[in-house]
């Protein structure tokens, strides 16, 4: 009977001890789970993502092949002929970043590093908000009125001499300009880089001499300028009269004062960065940057707004059909938008 009692409290001093382990390792759990489940989820990322790394440098094709691949996109998918150029590839957040030059034009690309996947366009999700932004604060700001009112308005049209949006609107002008007379003062000037090539950089200096040299010869020129694609310059200028000599005289000159290229056309420069031109056509009035329709009678109202007491020539009925885009040759027709332009990517 001793020796039974004696096994019972020894069950029992055991079962004591057992409890209290079990309470004090429950306990340190529960002080302890939250460092561990932290611990076990950081494992659990660094684990995969040394598995992406190491799929990514299993899988990555190198920049040749980058390269490659993306040249065969472009050729695929650009007209023949087009110039195009294309730079090697740099890795920049996981991906190949590839620039691709086309017909002067460049953009930004990627190549997932696999060679499968090539996104045309990043989006950079940081400065969404303040580009929205931006283009909300643009929007507000466009204006189709003069701040200033004058006696006699100056008038600055901005273009590029074979850009169609800006042939478009010398049209528009042309009778508008005829319609004031001497009761505006109107400038034709040039954006500060050009888009279609060397002929362009030459006609622009033919147009600025003309109108430095022999201003009442430029709307007569302008109009017969418009009616061939090729390019009339020479025979232009002969049947409205212009003194060549003046022009090849002031066309020298030019180019030795500006050196003006195709990416850099400056003789207009500092009017270009006053009125914030960013590409062809451009409509200033006394100084506003002005949103107008490319018909005659919108322009008239435009321009119009920019006197203190507005003439009888304001009231005249000019067409309300927009002229068509481009050369007489090829013209595009009358609907396109007031805001289309040539104009580079603004990045």
């Amino acid at each position: 009977m001793e020796m039974e009692n004696e096994i019972k409290a020894e069950e029992k001093k055991n079962k004591n001890i057992f409890s209290t382990a079990s309470k004090k390792c429950c306990a340190m759990w529960s002080g302890n789970k939250t460092i561990i489940v932290t611990l076990v989820v950081v494992v659990v990322l660094l684990a995969g993502s040394f598995g992406y790394k190491m799929y990514q440098k299993k899988h990555d094709i190198g920049p040749i092949a980058a390269k490659a691949a993306v040249q065969k996109f472009v050729e695929e998918n650009v007209p023949a002929g087009t110039k195009t150029e294309i730079t090697d590839p740099v890795k920049e957040a996981g991906l190949y970043k590839i620039s691709i030059s086309v017909s002067g034009q460049t953009m930004d690309t990627y190549l997932s590093m696999d060679g499968k996947m090539f996104f045309p366009q990043a989006i950079d999700l940081s400065q969404e908000k303040t580009q929205a932004a931006d283009n909300s604060q643009a929007a507000a700001q466009e204006k189709t009125a003069a701040d200033q009112k004058t006696d006699v308005p100056t008038v600055d049209l901005f273009v590029m001499s074979y850009c169609p949006y800006g042939l478009q609107m010398e049209k528009g002008l042309l009778p508008v300009v005829e319609t004031l007379g001497s009761k505006i003062k109107f400038n034709l000037e040039f954006v500060s880089y050009t888009l279609h090539g060397q002929k362009e950089v030459d006609e622009n200096i033919n147009q600025y001499c003309i109108e430095s040299t022999q201003p009442s010869k430029l709307d007569a020129y302008l109009k017969c300028f418009w009616k061939n694609s090729a390019g009339a310059s020479d025979a232009c200028m002969k049947s409205s009269g212009i003194n060549t000599v003046q022009i090849a005289t002031c066309v020298t000159n030019t180019n030795k004062q500006f050196s003006p290229t195709e990416k850099s056309f400056s003789i207009n420069a500092d009017d270009n960065t006053k009125f914030g031109v960013q590409g062809s056509p451009t409509l200033v009035v006394n100084g506003t940057t002005i949103s107008s329709g490319r018909d005659s009678a919108s322009i008239l109202k435009a321009i119009c707004s920019g006197f203190t007491t507005a003439p009888k020539e304001c009231s005249a009925q000019l067409s309300a059909t927009a002229p068509a885009a481009g050369f007489d040759d090829q013209a595009a027709g009358g609907t396109t938008s007031s805001g289309a332009a040539c104009a580079t990517p603004q990045q």
